[in-house]
């Protein structure tokens, strides 16, 4: 029995007769519009996501199988909380908490069970997102307790190239005053031999 493997990327729920799926099926000679809706009915909960599925066509029967891969983790997780992006200081900013409930859709979604393991890989990746599972909404006062922290670093970054810079201009007035303090040296040694001098 030959098969053929068509793999295209769709938005989750919206796949169409159009390409890229359309022109790849249509040599094969199989019921566009069911791949279409089988396709729709596999990703709905994936929407407004771009899905890779693989369309897999025995060519003698025209009769096809639907294999549905996942976004990454990171991917559902910014769906699931309606985020752009992930902490750029995860464990320091926190942008976002999933609960438990929203863990275990995320690890179906992505492995098709939510067994403890594939709920581990959920909250590892929600970690370094920084995203807390279970621990409430980022509250106001959190926002701003992380905003004064970047101030204060951001002022201890400006006052140490200043620190750096006294640093560099000691050794310049030490030689300066190094300068400054051998003439007279010289002018007590020259007093000091005049001396000796008249002695002999």
């Amino acid at each position: 029995m030959a098969k053929q493997t068509i793999e295209a990327m769709v938005e989750g729920g919206k796949a169409s007769a159009g390409p890229p799926l359309g022109p790849a099926l249509g040599p094969l000679k199989v019921n566009i519009p069911d791949v279409v809706t089988e396709i729709n009915k596999k990703t709905k909960d994936l929407a407004g996501m771009k899905v890779p599925v693989k369309v897999i066509v025995d060519t003698e029967t025209h009769k096809f199988e639907i294999e549905v891969g996942s976004p990454p983790i990171a991917a559902l997780v910014k769906k699931e909380l309606s985020l752009d992006k992930g902490s750029e200081e995860a464990g320091k900013k926190r942008v976002g908490d999933l609960t438990e409930e929203q863990t275990k859709k995320i690890a179906r979604q992505k492995f098709g069970s939510d067994a403890e393991s594939f709920l581990n890989q959920v909250k590892g990746t929600c970690r370094s997102m920084g995203i807390t599972i279970g621990e409430g909404a980022v509250t106001e006062e959190e926002i701003q307790r992380y905003e004064e922290m970047k101030r204060a670093e951001e002022e201890a970054k400006a006052e140490a190239p200043a620190e750096e810079e006294a640093k560099e201009e000691k050794p310049e007035e030490a030689e300066e005053e190094a300068k400054e303090e051998k003439p007279e040296e010289e002018a007590e040694k020259s007093k000091e031999e005049k001396k000796e001098e008249k002695k002999t």
